[in-house]
C-alpha cells in the first residue's frame, strides 16, 4: 500500500479508536494536513505506529473521514464494497418478503461498515445518500456492488454535498428503469407517496416506521391528532387509518399543503375532514391557546435546527421549552410522542427535557414506551450518535 498515506492518532484517542470508533476528525489525529485529496485512502496508526485501521478521507459535517476495515491486508476495492452490500442485504432479508412494508434502509453508513453511504429500498427501486465528495469518488464500484448483489429495478442517488456541505440539485437517477412518479410505497399496509427525484427529500423519514405503527395500532383510535412539523403529512395519516376522530397537521413549508392531501388521498383518506396548516409551529401554539384548543395526542417531531423569521430553535436548547408549550394545549390523560434525531445527547439526557419540562408545568406524567432507531437502521456500538433518534411516548397526568 505505498500510495497509502498514514494517519497517526493522538495517544490520549489510541484506546477509543482500537474499540472501533469509526469516525475520523481533524482533532483526533496528529498530521490533518496530510489530507488534501477527497477519497485518499489512510492508514490508521497508534502512537507506536502500529497498525489500527484502514479508512477514506471524506469531509462532511460530522468529521474528515471513516475508517472502513480493521484487517491490515483488506483493500478497498469492489470486493470489499460487495462484501460489505452483500452482507447489509442478507440482514434484511426478512424485510424483502413482506407485503405489507415495501420501503425500508438496507445500508445504513458506518453501522454497516461505510461511513457516508447511505441506501434505502423503495419498492424495487434503490436510493443511493452520498454524504461527502470522499465516498463518491467510490461511486463506481459500490454501484457496481449493490447491481450484482441484487435485482435493481431502477436506481437513484442524492449527492448531499457541495463545496460548503450543501445539497447538489442535479438528476437523480442512475440506472436501470425510471420509476413513475409519485411512487406508491407501503408502511404497514399503509400507503405513502414518494419522490426520489424531487431534492434531498423524498416524502417519508422511514427511521419512524414503528413509531407511526404503534401510533396506528395502539394510540390514534378516537382521538384528536396535532402533529406539529408535519412535513408531508405522514403520522397524521397513520393517526388517521388508525381511527383517530381528526388530524391537524402544522407546517411553516408551503409544499405540506399539497403534500399531506396527496398522502391522505393514496389512502383513500377526506382530507377535508382534518385539518392542514401551512404556519409556524411556534405562532400555532399561541393560536391554540388563544382559542383553548386541546389535543388527545400531540406528535412533536422537530427538525434539530429549525428558523423561522421571529423564532430559532436548537434541539440541545430549546426542546424543554417546546415541550412545555406542547404541555398547555395537551388535554388531561392526552399522550405526548416526544421526538428528536439530534445526536448532541442521548435518551438520558431527552429524558431529562421531559422531566423539567413537566415539573415546570406543575403536571405529573408517565412515560409509556420508548424508540430508537428500527433494526434496519443498523447502528455501531463503538459509535454512539450514530444512534440518534429518540422517541417517548408520554401520558400527561
Amino acid at each position: 500500500m505505498e500510495n497509502e498515506i498514514v494517519v497517526k492518532v493522538k495517544s490520549k484517542l489510541v484506546k477509543k479508536y482500537k474499540k472501533g470508533y469509526p469516525l475520523l476528525t481533524a482533532e483526533s489525529i496528529e498530521n490533518d494536513k496530510e489530507l488534501t485529496v477527497e477519497g485518499s485512502v489512510f492508514t490508521l496508526v497508534d502512537d507506536r505506529n502500529q497498525f489500527m485501521a484502514r479508512g477514506y478521507y471524506g469531509k462532511q459535517n460530522k468529521g474528515i473521514g471513516w475508517t472502513l476495515t480493521h484487517v491490515q491486508d483488506e483493500l478497498i476495492n469492489l470486493e470489499f464494497f460487495i462484501k460489505k452490500i452483500k452482507h447489509a442485504l442478507n440482514a434484511r432479508k426478512h424485510l424483502f418478503g413482506s407485503p405489507d412494508t415495501t420501503a425500508f434502509r438496507v445500508f445504513n453508513g458506518e453501522g454497516d461498515g461505510i461511513g457516508g453511504l447511505t441506501i434505502d429500498y423503495f419498492d424495487g427501486y434503490y436510493l443511493m445518500n452520498w454524504y461527502s465528495e470522499g465516498i463518491y469518488s467510490f461511486r463506481k464500484s459500490i454501484i457496481e456492488a449493490l447491481t450484482t448483489s441484487t435485482a435493481v429495478k431502477g436506481l437513484y442517488q442524492k449527492k448531499r454535498f457541495d463545496s460548503a456541505g450543501k445539497y447538489i440539485e442535479e438528476d437523480d437517477f442512475v440506472t436501470g428503469e425510471q420509476a413513475t412518479f409519485p411512487l406508491l410505497i407501503k408502511e404497514n399496509g399503509v400507503n405513502y407517496a414518494v419522490y426520489l427525484n424531487e431534492g434531498a427529500m423524498v416524502g417519508i423519514f422511514l427511521d419512524q416506521r414503528e413509531v407511526r405503527r404503534r401510533i396506528m395500532e395502539n394510540y390514534a383510535l378516537g382521538k384528536t391528532v396535532l402533529n406539529t412539523f408535519s412535513y408531508t403529512g405522514a403520522f397524521s395519516v397513520a393517526a388517521a387509518m388508525g381511527g383517530a376522530t381528526k388530524t391537524t397537521s402544522v407546517d411553516l413549508a408551503n409544499r405540506s399543503l399539497e403534500k399531506t392531501i396527496e398522502q391522505f388521498s393514496v389512502n383513500r383518506l377526506d382530507f377535508e375532514a382534518h385539518d392542514i396548516r401551512v404556519m409556524d409551529v411556534f405562532r400555532y401554539f399561541k393560536y391554540a391557546k388563544k382559542n383553548e384548543l386541546t389535543f388527545e395526542m400531540v406528535i412533536l417531531d422537530p427538525p434539530s435546527f429549525a428558523r423561522s423569521k421571529k423564532n430559532t430553535f436548537r434541539a440541545e436548547k430549546d426542546y424543554t421549552n417546546l415541550l412545555k408549550e406542547t404541555i398547555d394545549i395537551t388535554a388531561e390523560k392526552g399522550i405526548i410522542v416526544a421526538s428528536t434525531n439530534c445526536s448532541k445527547f442521548d435518551m438520558k439526557r431527552f429524558k431529562q427535557f421531559i422531566e423539567v419540562a413537566f415539573r415546570e408545568s406543575d403536571y405529573n406524567y408517565q412515560i409509556l414506551e420508548e424508540h430508537s432507531l428500527p433494526q434496519d437502521f443498523k447502528t455501531n456500538p463503538a459509535f454512539p450518535e450514530g444512534d440518534y433518534l429518540k422517541v417517548i411516548f408520554i401520558k400527561k397526568l
